[in-house]
């Protein structure tokens, strides 16, 4: 069993904490343009159109822009925090699962890719 140094916990903590910083900071940009680009269509179709003027009220309208807003939010940071695990695990592997070409490999391309 290998022992594991503080120094190295410490680095780790502080890459998570910046990868966190950053989704958080993706997500919250994404949710405010959808934000935006949510309310701008649901206020003016309440404006506009007699259904709506009719059938979605205040509480409804809000509904409608805080769900498109938190969506927005939730997939970008996801999003961002996968891509920043997959870049940060491919800087970690060893060099020889870096190599992902297939040169040297006796065909140009996998089986399934074959005419």
């Amino acid at each position: 069993m290998s022992t594991v140094s503080r120094a190295s916990l410490d680095q780790k903590l502080a890459l998570a904490k910046r990868c966190s910083r950053e989704a958080t900071l993706a997500g919250a940009k994404a949710a405010a343009v959808a934000t935006v680009a949510s309310a701008v269509p649901t206020l003016a179709s309440v404006r506009m159109l007699p259904w709506a003027k009719a059938n979605i009220n205040p509480t409804g309208q809000a509904l409608i822009i805080s769900t498109v807003a938190g969506m927005a939010y939730f997939i970008a940071a996801d999003k961002k925090i996968l891509s920043l695990a997959r870049r940060h695990s491919f800087e970690e592997a060893p060099d020889h699962l870096k190599n992902t070409s297939y040169e040297g490999a006796g065909r140009p391309h996998p089986v399934f890719f074959r005419p």
